[in-house]
């Protein structure tokens, strides 16, 4: 306990929270599409292929939101831009309260919940932004957990739509996100870390480095995996177990929740042990569950055993991944965050629609998993090469932040700088 009062005291705890709640309510209504999905899927009678397309457009289309969003936030401020998004949210409830009627209405609809996947990047550099280096993976985990939104949406959205009617969810969470929005405006500040002064041209160096395209591509793993599975795992539920449509969002939640609390121990676990030895570890974990689950569809009980491991292993994956983040990008956090963040998630627009297909075409979902346990795998081995360059030169053993950071230009001069490493008692790589 005390250990972590020494943490909050590092920072500045009610920014952290702001930003965990922003993080949290946007998340909720990033999936509402997935968490309804049987509901809409009734009332415009779609095959396996159109859900798929139906469910991945939201994810796409928050994806490529992060980027400018976390551009934004280098010119107005990280809670002025976050204020921003919120506003939009909003206007985008509105519109699908009121106008969504067929289904290429809802799929406009699903780029409009776009704006709400676009709060990663800015949410995770404005909780984090207060805090020192050791501290980052911490808060980076704490904020990341707001990932539990997904879970409360997949809990809370069935039984309201049930209630009220599906479109009506769209109108209770416009009123909703009115609270994180008069709590950041209240109680979050600016954090004076360096992110908000470096040049655009500094700022956009990351996307020509090839380091941040390996974060971005395991990024599409970690949580593109777990944003993915979460949007389609109620229809999933639905179609494959019989169960009702609450059922099915009872027990996506009990994965989703899995995996949003690991990742704060993701982070946290990362700052002792390093990021890289928990990524080796949760990558593992991800392929062989996964493919347990393909091919364990007959038994509901051990479906969502297996989902709920995974789930962990996904949210830990998250949390050591934006611990390393910092490390790498001492100066561009923000928009380097959001650039991982944004071509990462990517990777959960391609989990519903292979889902989709691979039930449409091959009659089973079990390849949609056995794909993306492949893929898994595929970041394993490219980690496992680039990590050794890493602990080099920004990053100790395992991926353990460095007492004597390494400064940004020779981390883009790719230099050794093996002679600032201090000695540490033998981590593993």
């Amino acid at each position: 306990m005390s250990s972590f009062k020494t943490f909050l005291r590092a920072g500045h705890a009610p920014t952290l929270v702001s930003a965990f709640l922003y993080f949290g309510f946007s998340c909720c209504i990033w999936v509402l599409n997935g968490a309804m999905a049987p509901f809409i899927s009734e009332t415009f009678q779609l095959s396996p292929a159109q859900k798929g397309l139906m469910l991945s457009i939201p994810i796409f289309a928050g994806a490529l939101m992060r980027f400018p969003l976390g551009v934004l936030a280098q010119y107005i401020g990280r809670k002025n831009a976050t204020l921003v998004e919120m506003s939009l949210i909003a206007v985008a409830m509105a519109f699908g309260f009121f106008f969504v009627s067929s289904f290429n209405d809802l799929l406009a609809m699903g780029v409009l919940l776009g704006i709400a996947g676009a709060s990663f990047g800015v949410a995770l550099s404005l909780g984090s932004g207060w805090f020192p280096p050791q501290y980052k993976g911490l808060a980076m985990g704490i904020v990341g957990a707001g990932n539990v939104g997904t879970a409360v949406s997949v809990l809370i959205a069935p039984p309201l739509a049930q209630w009220l009617g599906w479109q009506a969810v769209y109108g209770v969470a416009g009123v909703a996100i009115l609270l994180p929005m008069g709590i950041v405006a209240l109680f979050a500040k600016e954090p004076p870390d360096v992110d908000a002064h470096a040049g655009f041209r500094h700022h956009i160096a990351c996307l020509f480095e090839k380091d941040g395209w390996v974060f971005s591509l395991i990024y599409g793993v970690t949580f593109g995996g777990f944003i993915g599975l979460t949007t389609f795992l109620p229809s999933y539920y639905y179609d494959q177990f019989g169960v009702s449509k609450v059922q099915a969002g009872q027990l996506t939640m009990l994965a989703a929740f899995m995996g949003a609390a690991l990742r704060v121990a993701g982070g946290w676990i990362s700052d002792r042990w390093g990021g890289l030895n928990t990524l080796t570890v949760v990558l593992s974990v991800v392929a062989v569950s996964l493919v347990c689950i393909g091919f364990s569809s007959g038994s509901l009980v051990v479906t969502t055993l297996l989902l709920m491991l995974c789930f962990a292993a996904l949210g830990a994956g998250n949390g050591a991944l934006f611990q390393l983040v910092p490390l790498r990008w001492p100066t561009t956090t923000a928009v380097a965050g959001s650039m991982i963040g944004e071509i990462g998630a990517l990777g959960g627009g391609l989990v519903p629609n292979a889902m989709g297909l691979s039930k449409q075409y091959a009659g089973t979902y079990a390849w949609g998993f056995v794909l993306f346990a492949v893929l898994s795998l595929a970041m394993l081995a490219v980690m496992r090469v680039m990590q050794i360059r890493w602990t080099r030169t920004w990053a100790e053993k395992g991926g353990r932040a460095r007492a004597v950071p390494v400064a940004p230009q020779a981390l883009a001069a790719g230099e050794d700088k093996r002679e600032v490493r201090p000695r540490t008692r033998g981590s593993a790589a």
